[in-house]
């Protein structure tokens, strides 16, 4: 009894998973070396904002440096 279910899922997942029939017709690593170039490496407004806030709350109460240092 487990070896035909064992055939039936086999069966089913051959049917649901069907290979692909068509392959890709151009090599997409070059494309992603190019997107990677393009990529903008600057830092958005809020991370500059987030950071200055840390430095002021850390600045102010010192105590918490080891809190967070734990914490991370």
């Amino acid at each position: 009894m487990n070896n035909r279910e064992d055939e039936k899922l086999h069966a089913f997942l051959k049917q649901v998973m069907s290979p692909l029939e068509r392959e890709l017709d151009r090599d997409l690593w070059p494309h992603m070396l190019r997107r990677l170039e393009q990529r903008a490496s600057a830092v958005p407004w809020f991370d500059w904002v987030l950071g200055a806030l840390l430095v002021v709350a850390l600045s102010m109460s010192p105590h918490t440096i080891p809190v967070l240092f734990y914490h991370l």
